[in-house]
């Protein structure tokens, strides 16, 4: 298993985000997160779905 996962704090600065939003998304079902004790973690493919799902489509 070759995953890569990155911290909510990681996310929030990758994407310029407060960590409570990110939480939020993980709450929220948005975004799909593992928990480790009292922290989560992102799989880096459950990131990039995520953002993929969120692109705005522009008007040609």
């Amino acid at each position: 298993m070759n995953s890569v996962f990155l911290t909510v704090k990681e996310i929030s600065k990758l994407l310029k985000l407060n960590d409570l939003t990110i939480y939020e998304y993980i709450r929220n079902g948005k975004l799909k997160a593992v928990k480790f004790g009292r922290t989560y973690r992102v799989e880096k493919k459950n990131l990039d779905k995520f953002i993929k799902e969120h692109q705005v489509k522009t008007a040609t």
